[in-house]
């Protein structure tokens, strides 16, 4: 399991148990906001169901900690991720992240062009194959490649003239 040891899991699960979830919610936001100097919004309000709160942080504490990737990328993935998805609030709490695990101002900029790069190719990307399964349903398209005009559409097309 990456860095992180099936004992270790075990060892978490096992302590928030014995804390209970409430304190177990409270010990985790004060160390975010220990952490990063603040609390995001989402875990505020995710802290007023304790339950909620522990199962999101557990699943993405086990996930970046179990990764095999340096925890410095993973926040920068995060933060294209956050870009691309337009929003600013993870943008702004992953590049924290990430410039507190030592990317520097330059890998951020990177970063956030080739999130942006990769958004916009999504848009096209989706655009262009709405455009390819539709265009032969297509009416004008029917048209231009010169195939036989529907009944009721020919009629109207000699009324707009």
């Amino acid at each position: 399991m990456g860095r992180w040891q099936e004992d270790e899991f075990e060892d978490r699960l096992k302590k928030i148990v014995d804390l209970g979830a409430d304190v177990t919610a409270e010990e985790w936001l004060k160390n975010i906001e220990k952490e990063y100097g603040k609390v995001p919004l989402i875990f505020q309000r995710m802290g007023e169901r304790p339950e909620v709160l522990i199962s999101h942080l557990l699943y993405k504490g086990t996930v970046a900690e179990t990764s095999g990737l340096d925890p410095k990328y993973v926040e920068l993935i995060s933060m294209a991720v956050g870009a691309a998805l337009k929003c600013q609030y993870c943008t702004s709490y992953h590049m924290q992240a990430a410039i507190r695990m030592g990317a520097t101002r330059d890998e951020i900029l990177e970063v956030i062009l080739l999130s942006g790069m990769i958004a916009n190719s999504s848009v096209l990307a989706n655009a262009y194959r709405v455009i390819d399964e539709r265009l032969e349903k297509c009416f004008p398209c029917d048209v231009a490649a010169g195939k036989p005009t529907p009944p009721g559409r020919a009629k109207a097309q000699q009324k707009k003239r």
